[in-house]
């Protein structure tokens, strides 16, 4: 049993154990409940060993928002335009609700770790990316306002979605074409650019 968790500790597969461990733990009990000492027992090793890896709560913490953020920047540049971007931000919070909760949430982990910074520059760019592609109507005087617009209604839509509160009014409706119609009926024509998927 000894060796069996040292070839695993030395393999580097702990790290992703107890990672694991930590998204189960987030998604059915928020990150308010997180111990290492709790995630070592969960992952069958000593309680010292997830600090070899994390050092602390908070180091756990940030590397759930970095692999999050990098996770998150790879499923948005896949998008073809601003509204399949918002769909893709939809889909990332419902299949990655721990990363999610974690990652907008910076006094839970340290802002400064270079891989989290990176990995959501990465992230921003893509967000940045799809706002430039609209017509100058539909983005208005100010880019990064125009991002910001379009950032709160796909984040506010994950987060209403995540947490219940569009149980009634989605009936029964697959979220990312509920997003979808929620764009068009804010996007028209007029204000995008043409063939930017964006409008209906």
């Amino acid at each position: 049993m000894t060796s069996e968790r040292g070839r695993t500790y030395h393999h580097g597969d702990l790290r992703r154990a107890i990672l694991t461990a930590a998204l189960d733990v987030i998604t059915t009990e928020g990150p308010a409940t997180l111990s290492l000492r709790d995630l070592a027992r969960r992952a069958g090793v000593s309680h010292a060993a997830p600090a070899h890896h994390f050092k602390d709560r908070t180091g756990l913490l940030t590397a759930v928002a970095a692999e999050g953020y990098a996770l998150f920047a790879d499923a948005l540049t896949g998008a073809p335009d601003l509204r399949e971007r918002g769909v893709a931000y939809v889909r990332f919070a419902a299949t990655h609700p721990a990363h999610f909760q974690v990652m907008f949430q910076p006094d839970l982990y340290r802002t400064d770790d270079p891989d989290l910074q990176a990995a959501r520059a990465r992230a921003t760019d893509a967000l940045r990316a799809g706002v430039s592609d609209l017509a100058p109507a539909g983005r208005g005087e100010d880019d990064r306002l125009a991002g910001v617009a379009a950032w709160s209604l796909a984040h506010g839509f994950a987060t209403l979605l995540l947490t219940g509160n569009l149980s009634d009014a989605m009936e029964g409706r697959d979220p990312e074409e509920a997003f979808r119609a929620l764009t068009s009926l804010i996007f028209t024509p007029e204000n995008t650019a043409p063939g930017d998927g964006v409008s209906p």
